[in-house]
């Protein structure tokens, strides 16, 4: 289906704008997952609530925003990706006010779930709209400068969360996300270009059928460490979860328009980068949650000094990420992908081996470095790849997908090493602590180790960033696939 433009141009510092737009509005969104976590003591104490409320804090946001991640990319696609980015922007900024003046923690729980409704509906749009205005031998370097800031955000939302808490107060972190929003908005208007994609009809019983599949998963994992995992409503949870996503499967299979084509999956680019995006964040998440306690709970350490401390591991991606982009376009995405997985699982492992009670910062320095070069490998490449494995035209369902089982292995990381941690210690003592957090770690390890050879499945050879072949037409999708679906200005450079 041909698309056409706003008339806007996309030439000179169209390309520019795009990439500061679309990373700073990832940022935002990536921030939220783990911002509020080291902020849930100042919460309690102005707020109340129990255990159970604090926690809610934190998966509201999580379950909205990875339930609703393929819809909001197929609501781009069939509705303008730049308008509906803007409407994404626009809940995912007024829910971050109302969470700010939340009167009480049933309110704020309210409203971290229509933040991750704005999140999910804006988030799988920023790589299909970056896509659109950067040139194609320019596209590795965009995306490992957005992989690097999302890559950050995702990593150091414990220090930001603890650092206005520490300094300000608790609202800040939700305060933070206001003054960008409406900065954002006016220029997402002017600088960005209008694209589509197939313009079929809306998928609803698929969107049902994936996003309560997605939503029973989720909600069981988040639900299992407080209330047992033999409990009934966690096992109800999750068979009818996975039941529904089988059903979704079988639905996807014969739909003449599926939200998710599952015949994407038969391309090894798309089912192996994937599958080693579930692994990569269900390692990370699960250490980060772990790893950030027990440099506060055991070591002694404030919040902001905690996130300080781990700057080694989270921040490297934005001197390291532009750097694999750059590879990804020289040597493909594959090597650059399954490298940065395997350094991050060496670091993880060596972590789980000095970790003890009383470890000093220097023990642990080799392992947070390994780790943050394994993440900043990872990142942009991974982008790459993903929007290169299929049809342009489908680049919005390939980045909700893709960005939804990150969101789901981010969950079921804290849920499962939380689950080990558990098992094998506890909060009784420092000691204790350490013997459930080294297993829990090496548990971690070995995910992302599993991560990495995911992704040696994807084909090798340079990955282009332009999933058009030089005759125009896909790559890997049907022969009668159009070639682009950018706006007619963006692609006229």
């Amino acid at each position: 289906m041909s698309q056409h433009g706003t008339g806007q141009s996309t030439r000179g510092g169209g390309a520019v704008w795009a990439l500061v737009i679309t990373s700073v509005a990832g940022f935002m969104a990536a921030l939220d997952n783990l911002v509020v976590t080291t902020a849930l003591p100042s919460i309690r104490e102005d707020l109340g609530g129990a255990l159970h409320d604090l926690e809610w804090t934190v998966s509201a946001y999580t379950l909205t925003f990875a339930v609703l991640l393929m819809f909001g990319a197929a609501l781009g696609d069939r509705f303008g990706r730049r308008r509906l980015f803007t409407i994404g922007l626009t809940v995912f900024t007024l829910a971050s006010a109302a969470a700010a003046m939340a009167p009480g923690i049933d309110s704020l729980i309210a409203a971290r779930a229509v933040q991750g409704v704005g999140a999910a509906i804006m988030m799988p749009l920023t790589l299909t709209l970056l896509t659109a205005a950067v040139p194609a031998e320019r596209r590795g370097m965009a995306y490992g400068i957005w992989g690097a800031v999302n890559g950050l955000a995702v990593a150091s939302g414990p220090l930001v969360g603890g650092t206005l808490t520490e300094h300000l107060s608790w609202q800040w972190i939700f305060w933070l996300n206001v003054p960008l929003g409406l900065a954002l908005l006016p220029l997402a208007r002017l600088r960005l270009a209008e694209s589509h994609g197939t313009g079929a009809p809306l998928d609803l019983p698929g969107t049902l059928l994936a996003s309560g599949g997605l939503f029973g998963i989720v909600y069981g994992l988040v639900r299992g460490p407080l209330d047992g995992w033999t409990g009934s409503v966690v096992l109800t949870a999750l068979f009818a979860g996975a039941a529904l996503l089988a059903g979704f499967v079988l639905y996807s299979t014969r739909a003449r328009n599926p939200m998710l084509p599952m015949r994407l999956f038969r391309s090894r680019a798309f089912a192996g980068i994937n599958a080693a995006s579930l692994l990569m964040f269900l390692g990370m998440f699960g250490s980060i949650f772990l790893l950030s306690q027990y440099m506060q709970g055991v070591l002694g350490y404030s919040p902001t000094e905690a996130g300080l401390r781990m700057l080694p591991w989270t921040g490297m991606p934005m001197l390291v990420a532009p750097l694999a982009g750059f590879l990804s376009d020289r040597i493909g995405g594959r090597p650059v992908v399954a490298a940065g997985l395997f350094l991050q699982a060496a670091g993880l492992g060596y972590l789980a081996e000095v970790i003890t009670a009383d470890a000093t910062y220097a023990a642990q320095l080799p392992g947070l470095i390994i780790s943050g070069i394994g993440m900043a490998l990872y990142f942009a490449p991974a982008s790459a790849l993903v929007m290169s494995s299929v049809v342009a035209k489908e680049q919005g369902i390939a980045s909700g997908a893709n960005n939804a089982l990150r969101e789901v292995g981010g969950a079921l990381g804290i849920a499962v090493m939380s689950s080990i941690f558990a098992a094998q210690g506890g909060y009784e003592s420092a000691q204790i602590f350490v013997d459930g957090l080294r297993p829990a770690v090496a548990v971690g390890a070995a995910v992302v180790a599993l991560g990495g050879i995911a992704a040696l499945l994807v084909p090798g050879g340079r990955t282009p960033s332009d999933p058009a072949g030089d005759d125009g037409k896909s790559l890997r999708g049907p022969a009668t696939a159009p070639a682009d679906t950018i706006s007619a200005p963006a692609a006229a450079r």
